[in-house]
């Protein structure tokens, strides 16, 4: 069972070794790349059924004993996640076979896109702060790689950006670190976990909690830090996006909730509380960027700020049910958010822009490529029975019992500007007239695709969107999953028993 908690971190990484092995043969690294993101999800299926059987599992990498050794460790949350990311990246691998092209191909897209996953794997998976700040550098220059390939100036513009506050959120987080071990003298969580409880200082401590609620804030897209995110994401190839839109700033939402469940919980109403205000804040300015945008893209990039705010909302009501709710929205999301960057990419396919003043009528001449993009939409504005609605109704639930109003109202009001904002891509591009009417250029030079590109392309939308209707009709057991996860995080106990053992 152990070997399942390497193979998240091992198989991207062969994959990305043996693809470079094959540098100057491309459709030899596409298989590659595909049957590498296959082999991951079977792998972190298997690791998820596992975890749900056995319970939390533990590796101490070398026989050294915790907290001295590296530790892996997989409970429901790491490994829903990695689950998750798995998907996305099969998705994202069969999507960038009809839309990466061989310039970038050969630059290395395929080993830097499995390097990015095994940075992510590995962030979910460790059971150690420095290593998971370690990962979190492996995913920055990989992803830093794929934002700039291809050096279009808009790319590198983004990548600039993108980079210069990562690194600004990696500068707080290795002085996190260095204040934690100075003052614990452990950076294995579990152990730090049992040592804090111990410390008395709780004003150090909550000092020590802002600094990394700014580094993974920073990371997450939180307000105020939120606007490298949009600067940057609408820039790169569709693929790059996508990915990036998916799982990046996911990360950061689960450093959180997994620091701020397992490690700061000495003065959760000052904590806590703070997190619940920015919640509220990100939600309401994500979502009115989004609103004054007019390019597909960059639509989507404000929106995900605007769902980050949810997802941290329940961390901030810190109940079963809150929580429950935020993993249940963070499943929801990266699927749909994926969906609707691979939507674009197929519209910028067809019609050579993004601009929404140059799109129209593609309802008319792309039917599946509409129905694929309003499953996805409406289920991010929360419509029934997609599974944005069960996240969103299980998030308002938890703020009413909790008699947090202000924040349950804030979401049911940005869900509706969300919904707003959704209808004005659906009335632009999809139901408006055609761009000959509305003065666009494209349509003169629109594009009529391969079957093997349509395939490549619909293939991975098809699924994305079958799963979010599913999640919708089956919210049942989905949402059991998301409460037993958030059981095992609001008792620290479970986890430092299990990597502590008898020193639990």
């Amino acid at each position: 069972m152990q070997l399942l908690l390497v193979l998240p971190i091992v198989l991207p990484v062969t994959t990305a070794a043996v693809c470079m092995l094959f540098w100057r043969f491309g459709a030899v690294q596409r298989a590659l790349a595909t049957a590498g993101a296959a082999a991951l999800l079977g792998s972190a299926l298997a690791l998820l059924a596992a975890v749900r059987r056995e319970g939390m599992l533990v590796l101490q990498l070398g026989n050294w004993p915790a907290p001295f050794g590296i530790t892996l460790v997989a409970d429901l949350f790491s490994a829903i996640m990695t689950v998750l990311a798995a998907v996305i990246g099969l998705a994202v691998v069969v999507y960038s076979l009809a839309t990466i092209d061989i310039r970038r191909e050969a630059f290395g897209y395929y080993p830097f896109l499995h390097i990015l996953l095994m940075g992510v794997c590995g962030c979910f998976l460790t059971g150690d702060l420095f290593n998971l700040y370690v990962w979190f550098e492996v995913m920055l220059m990989a992803s830093f790689v794929l934002l700039a390939l291809g050096g279009e100036r808009g790319q590198l513009e983004g990548a600039v950006k993108y980079v210069t506050l990562n690194l600004v959120a990696s500068t707080f987080f290795l002085s996190a670190l260095g204040l934690l071990y100075g003052m614990v003298g452990t950076l294995n969580m579990a152990d730090a976990a049992r040592m804090l409880g111990e410390v008395g200082r709780p004003g150090l401590v909550s000092t020590l909690a802002m600094l990394f609620l700014a580094a993974f804030g920073i990371k997450a897209a939180l307000f105020p830090f939120f606007f490298w995110l949009p600067a940057s994401y609408h820039t790169p190839p569709v693929a790059v996006s996508a990915i990036f839109a998916g799982l990046l700033t996911k990360v950061g939402v689960y450093s959180l909730i997994r620091v701020f469940t397992l490690l700061f919980v000495q003065d959760v109403g000052y904590t806590h509380g703070l997190i619940l205000v920015i919640s509220g804040l990100t939600m309401v300015t994500g979502v009115l960027g989004a609103i004054a945008q007019n390019e597909f893209r960059r639509i989507l990039s404000f929106h995900i700020i605007s769902q980050v705010g949810y997802m941290v909302m329940g961390l901030a009501l810190f109940t079963p049910l809150a929580l429950a709710g935020s993993i249940f929205y963070i499943i929801h999301h990266i699927i749909v958010k994926t969906n609707l960057f691979l939507a674009s990419g197929v519209v910028l396919q067809l019609r050579g822009t993004l601009e929404l003043n140059r799109l129209g009528g593609l309802y008319q001449r792309a039917p599946a490529l509409a129905l694929l993009f309003l499953v996805p939409a409406l289920s991010l504005a929360g419509l029934p029975p997609l599974s944005g609605f069960w996240a969103k109704l299980l998030l308002v639930r938890a703020g009413l019992e909790t008699g947090s109003y202000l924040i349950a109202a804030t979401a049911l009001g940005v869900g509706l500007l969300t919904l707003f904002s959704m209808t004005k891509i659906w009335g632009k591009a999809f139901w408006g007239g055609p761009p000959e009417a509305a003065g666009g250029k494209a349509a003169a030079g629109e594009v009529r695709l391969p079957l093997t590109a349509r395939l490549s392309l619909y293939l991975p939308m098809t699924a994305l969107a079958l799963l979010t209707v599913g999640i919708g009709l089956l919210a049942q057991p989905v949402f059991e999953l998301s409460l037993l996860a958030a059981q095992q995080l609001l008792d620290p106990r479970i986890y430092i028993q299990a990597v502590l053992g008898g020193e639990g």
